[in-house]
């Protein structure tokens, strides 16, 4: 089964941090071993490029995320963010997940109807199914 990527989900993972959890480093090779797309919002790529352009993240996270999503052998897919995402917004409260672009991440897993692998304890209190 494929799996969404939250932002930092996905940084971590081309950075091979600690900070990925065993269960999340696990589900996603899982994915990635059995040719299941793993998907990234369009909203995060828009989040690293504003965090690289911050300083708060190197630039080799913006440039190994582009060359994984150019690689025609990896597994990794940019989700767009769309009507269909937009709509499914109004699934994710904004009283739990007030952050505009963790909305967009988790309306996108709940429109792919795959888990979210992500360390956001506002997005674990929502009714998505998270891997962390």
């Amino acid at each position: 089964m494929g799996a969404v990527l939250d932002t930092h989900a996905i940084i971590w993972y081309l950075f091979r941090s600690k900070e990925l959890s065993a269960t999340a480093l696990q589900a996603i090779r899982q994915a990635i071993g059995v040719g299941s797309a793993v998907y990234i919002s369009a909203i995060s790529l828009i989040e690293i490029v504003y965090l690289v352009e911050k300083g708060r993240i190197p630039i080799e996270a913006l440039q190994k995320l582009n060359a994984a999503l150019k690689d025609p052998a990896s597994s990794l897919r940019i989700a767009p963010v769309d009507a269909i995402v937009a709509e499914a917004i109004q699934k994710v409260s904004r009283d739990i997940v007030p952050d505009m672009p963790d909305r967009i991440i988790a309306a996108t897993a709940l429109c792919l109807e795959l888990p979210l692998v992500t360390c956001d304890q506002k997005i674990h209190l929502t009714n998505i199914k998270i891997i962390w």
